[in-house]
């Protein structure tokens, strides 16, 4: 995976932990914002939604070209990519991209290695030159987006510093992020950060900037919550989805459709919220009949079968 984060070792990991977090009247008010179902046309017929497949999953035997092929090959529209640093490397995947005709459409940067809420001066200096490479990178190959972990809470970072340090820190990389008109999109992921929907609105809320948004992992919340509540909450501020699945009983992470999480609601929640962008698979690597197991499965749970 990336020099920067390795996410599937992290992801087989179990929370342990009960997560609770206080809603203010602030973030109550963020929930009172988001869309009524009543308001909204039931979800009857398609949903427009695209599909997308990490690169660390498509098999490294082969080539740029035949992995952008076979990706494009068992039915997915886009690929998300870790951060390359030489431009070089950055237009090999565009060219590629371009020739086989699938995007590169998200580069997942992550942050834990030089967290923004680090204490160290230096730490949160060497992150945001990380990220603003990473956004470089996502201007290179073509992709609107990059992913961020914001913060890191810690036995030696407060939640209330790792909540205030990363938002200064991100506001100086928006000059950044406008430069290259590329969206920062903050993930919940197991931090012991942004606890709940409410909470995750208002961080986003709060920097009043429309490159500031957010990043959903279905999985990442199944232990403590119901995915469809969360996707209802964030709404619009949704840009980009990482599919998984999660199996409670024994705190471990599955393949799609074998977990808890209810697709059918979350389905309707994204159809309720107007969600039509990327939806990007992040599960283990395999050959092309595994990887059209998984394009399959996709397939079901965006019809709702």
């Amino acid at each position: 995976m990336s020099q920067f984060i390795d996410r599937r070792a992290f992801l087989n990991q179990s929370l342990q932990t009960a997560l609770a977090v206080g809603a203010g009247t602030a973030l109550t008010q963020v929930a009172e914002a988001a869309p009524h179902p009543a308001s909204i046309p039931a979800q009857q017929g398609e949903w427009r939604v695209k599909k997308s497949v990490m690169w660390a999953m498509l098999p490294s035997n082969l080539s740029f070209e035949d992995r952008f092929k076979l990706a494009k090959d068992v039915g997915f529209a886009g690929v998300e990519i870790d951060p390359v640093h030489e431009e070089d490397k950055a237009l090999e995947f565009r060219r590629a991209s371009d020739k086989v005709g699938i995007p590169v459409q998200s580069i997942i940067y992550g942050g834990w290695h030089a967290p923004l809420s680090d204490p160290d001066p230096k730490v949160q200096e060497a992150g945001m030159e990380d990220v603003k490479k990473a956004l470089q990178c996502a201007k290179w190959v073509g992709a609107d987006n990059i992913l961020l972990v914001p913060a890191v809470v810690t036995p030696k970072v407060r939640y209330h510093e790792a909540y205030t340090r990363s938002q200064a820190n991100i506001r100086k990389l928006i000059p950044t992020a406008e430069k290259h008109n590329v969206l920062i999109l903050v993930e919940e992921v197991w931090n012991k950060f942004l606890l709940s929907p409410l909470e995750f609105a208002h961080y986003i809320d709060e920097f009043k900037h429309p490159l500031i948004q957010a990043y959903f992992d279905i999985g990442n919340v199944v232990l403590f919550a119901y995915p469809e509540d969360w996707i209802r909450t964030l709404g619009k501020r949704i840009r980009k989805v990482h599919l998984k699945d999660f199996k409670r009983g024994n705190s471990q992470f599955v393949n799609l459709r074998e977990g808890d999480v209810d697709w059918k609601e979350v389905r309707k929640a994204f159809m309720e919220v107007g969600f039509t962008s990327f939806m990007n698979t992040e599960l283990g690597g395999g050959d092309e009949a595994y990887l059209r197991d998984v394009s399959q499965r996709v397939d079901k749970i965006i019809a709702g079968v």
